[in-house]
């Protein structure tokens, strides 16, 4: 997907992402009821079947699985996975999850009633076969009139003013106060940027510091929106923070019914 291995990054990343959290638990409380909540306008109260195909350490997919959702997650990190399934079942869920790359999801067709990629996941993806393969794979395994919802920064902004990095986040943990921040590196061509995550944890009266890094692909909502339509959704709508109350923009569409759609199914 990169220079930079992005299985790498988040095996290390795994046993310190809560670290980037005030609270945890509550974060996965407020997303699982502004993402539930958009859930249910498009399908009803459910429960419904979800795969999260980006479960990370279960950030969304154990907070819609506390909220009464049959979860499946699945994740490029085997590390991250194996967490998220051990977290949900300190908190009495259980959540199956998988090692699996988006761009080849290892599910049977029509298995779920939501497709959730979140936490700005896609945009590892860093060219447009890659994007297209991963948006084809999520629409294969959705039911008919199943619903999509991809969470992304928000690039368009990100796009005209190419950020260097993000302000330091400061969160308190039982072992002290935890210091996270990014710093951004721009490609040539204004669409992709090299992210170095530090993280700074307390030690002996000295700072301990981890650094991270990955590759993104800062992909605006016209270009996203353009992607997800040619792999066969319709209703396409996007939902900002102002409005929808989630931390980022939120796409939603519906998967068209093969006969309205067969180019983009191929089977």
């Amino acid at each position: 997907m990169s220079g930079f291995s992005v299985r790498k990054f988040y095996d290390e990343l795994a046993d310190d992402y809560h670290l980037m959290f005030r609270d945890w638990d509550a974060s996965m409380a407020y997303q699982a009821d502004v993402l539930g909540g958009l859930v249910r306008t498009s399908l009803g109260a459910g429960p419904h079947t979800v795969l999260d195909c980006s479960c990370g350490i279960g950030t969304q997919a154990i907070g819609l699985a506390l909220a009464g959702h049959q979860v499946v997650g699945s994740d490029l990190s085997p590390v991250a996975a194996a967490r998220a399934a051990a977290e949900a079942s300190v908190r009495g869920r259980r959540l199956p999850t998988a090692a699996a790359d988006m761009r080849q999801l290892p599910f049977r067709k029509a298995s779920f009633g939501v497709v959730l990629c979140a936490d700005n996941s896609l945009p590892h993806l860093l060219s447009g076969q890659d994007v297209r393969a991963a948006l084809r794979g999520m629409r294969r395994v959705l039911r008919d009139d199943g619903l999509l919802l991809i969470t992304v920064r928000a690039y368009d902004e990100s796009r005209r003013t190419r950020p260097t990095g993000t302000p330091p986040q400061v969160s308190e943990t039982c072992d002290g106060r935890v210091v996270t921040f990014q710093l951004w590196h721009w490609h040539e061509d204004g669409e992709r940027y090299d992210l170095e995550h530090f993280q700074l944890t307390p030690a002996e009266n000295t700072w301990r510091v981890r650094v991270r890094r990955s590759t993104y692909w800062a992909l605006t909502s016209p270009q996203l929106t353009e992607f997800v339509t040619e792999a066969g959704f319709t209703d396409i709508t996007w939902h900002g923070p102002a409005a929808g109350g989630y931390y980022q923009p939120v796409l939603t569409a519906r998967r068209a019914p093969a006969a309205r759609s067969r180019s983009a199914d191929p089977g």
